[in-house]
């Protein structure tokens, strides 16, 4: 940890157990007796922590709580350290646990979800201002969220730590249907705001996504699932592009224009990517991919300012597509 991170543990030692002993310090800060020194005298000097020895008690104390006061009501020293700030990925987590937290409707959980927003509020008010203020400043929006039937996740979420098989009407976009599965359970994937299952189906014999919100009914039974291995399961899932599943077939190979560079060079689209920046200021990525459709998307969404250069196959979906909806808009012409 840094030391910052070592003060505010200093600081957190200090009020939880009231008397702290040089040992205990160095074992949970893992630093050298002379680096726990130089942050004590810091911790003083600077920052005005009113740090004693305890001579009698064995340890470091608070000076509000030394020479046996330990029981008073009030032991907290009237001092507070500077408000300690979160990075990025810490503060996204805080504030969407939060948000999920307080979007639970009153039930079962109540109770016990109390205390757990008022340990996060407690957090988030460790950087010196009030959570409100927070999270009124810092707004967490989802796109294209779907909804899940509530009685169908827990249905499927038993199923899946219980170890059995589960029976699903699940609707199929593409076709307008409705087929009926038996599928072992293996993870849940949250994925662009929404909700996966990733399965064995027993039907085709092979492992399969499926999308929460297109499940109609779920029957739990009673024979145990089929487990795969969690190597197999990011082998089939994991390696392609996007939520699509398989064995990549093909590398997409993109050319963004100068301009869109800028954005995209420092996105992330695959754990495997390949990418370089080009002598015009272009950026070229190549991906793996099993499944075009979600790819296609993706590649819309930057219009004209990319070019699809491998393989021809994708440079035809994306040219085909391009082409029916200038044609839709003819009409507007």
């Amino acid at each position: 940890m840094n030391r910052t991170e070592r003060f505010y543990k200093i600081d957190q030692l200090l009020r939880e157990r009231r008397v702290v002993p040089l040992e205990i310090f160095l074992d949970e800060l893992e630093i050298s007796r002379a680096t726990f020194k130089r942050d004590l005298e810091y911790l003083r000097d600077r920052l005005h922590a009113p740090i004693v020895w305890d001579r009698e008690a064995g340890g470091y104390c608070f000076q509000a709580v030394a020479s046996g006061r330990h029981n008073t009501k009030n032991p907290a020293p009237a001092y507070e350290l500077p408000g300690l700030w979160f990075s990025a990925g810490e503060l996204y987590a805080l504030l969407a646990a939060h948000k999920l937290l307080g979007e639970i409707e009153p039930g079962i959980l109540a109770t016990h979800v109390a205390p757990l927003q008022a340990r996060l509020s407690a957090l988030l008010e460790a950087s010196g201002h009030p959570a409100p203020e927070i999270a009124q400043r810092v707004r967490l929006l989802s796109m294209a969220r779907r909804t899940v039937e509530p009685r169908f996740f827990s249905d499927i979420m038993l199923a899946l730590l219980e170890g059995k098989r589960i029976e699903i009407d699940a609707w199929n976009r593409a076709r307008d249907e409705t087929n009926t599965r038996t599928v072992s359970p293996q993870r849940l994937v949250h994925y662009r705001d929404n909700w996966y299952l990733d399965a064995w189906c027993h039907l085709r014999g092979a492992l399969r996504s499926f999308a929460l919100d297109t499940i109609r009914r779920a029957h739990l039974l009673h024979e145990p699932a089929r487990t795969v291995e969690t190597g197999a399961l990011d082998q089939h899932f994991s390696t392609a592009y996007g939520i699509f599943s398989g064995k990549p077939a093909h590398r997409a190979v993109l050319r963004f224009s100068p301009e869109r560079a800028r954005w995209v060079q420092t996105e992330r689209w695959h754990a495997e990517q390949q990418s370089e920046r080009l002598p015009d200021g272009s950026y070229r990525l190549s991906v793996p991919y099993a499944d075009a459709r979600e790819l296609l998307m993706d590649i819309l969404r930057h219009g004209r300012h990319v070019i699809v250069e491998a393989p021809p196959s994708l440079r035809r979906q994306v040219q085909k597509e391009a082409e029916a909806i200038a044609a839709a808009y003819q009409e507007f012409l």
